[in-house]
């Protein structure tokens, strides 16, 4: 489970609309150039590389290089504790009771 100062860091990183507009266009489509991310966004090469440098920074992106380019990777691992840790945990009670009026129902019509 992260820190606090991950999580601070994943969840200033995941306000940003245009970062997540980033990461979207990765999970679209992985190991993706600047040039490329670029393309997509109406900002400045050193404006995507400054959120891009935010998102690295909380873990939800990875780079590697590959010769002269540099390509970028999404990293859901830390979205995946947020959802386990904020976000399951609401979710089970719900679909137990849901469980359960299915069990009702089909007892009902029996």
């Amino acid at each position: 489970m992260p820190g606090q100062d991950d999580t601070d860091a994943l969840f200033k990183a995941l306000a940003d609309p245009s970062r997540r507009r980033l990461l979207d266009l990765l999970h679209a489509h992985d190991g993706r150039t600047l040039t490329e991310l670029c393309a997509h966004l109406d900002m400045t090469r050193q404006g995507v590389t400054q959120h891009l440098d935010v998102l690295e920074a909380a873990n939800l992106l990875a780079t590697v290089r590959r010769g002269r380019r540099k390509l970028h990777f999404l990293n859901p691992v830390p979205l995946q504790e947020i959802y386990e840790r904020w976000i399951a945990k609401f979710e089970k009670p719900r679909l137990k009771a849901l469980a359960d009026l299915k069990r009702r129902l089909e007892k009902a019509h029996d």
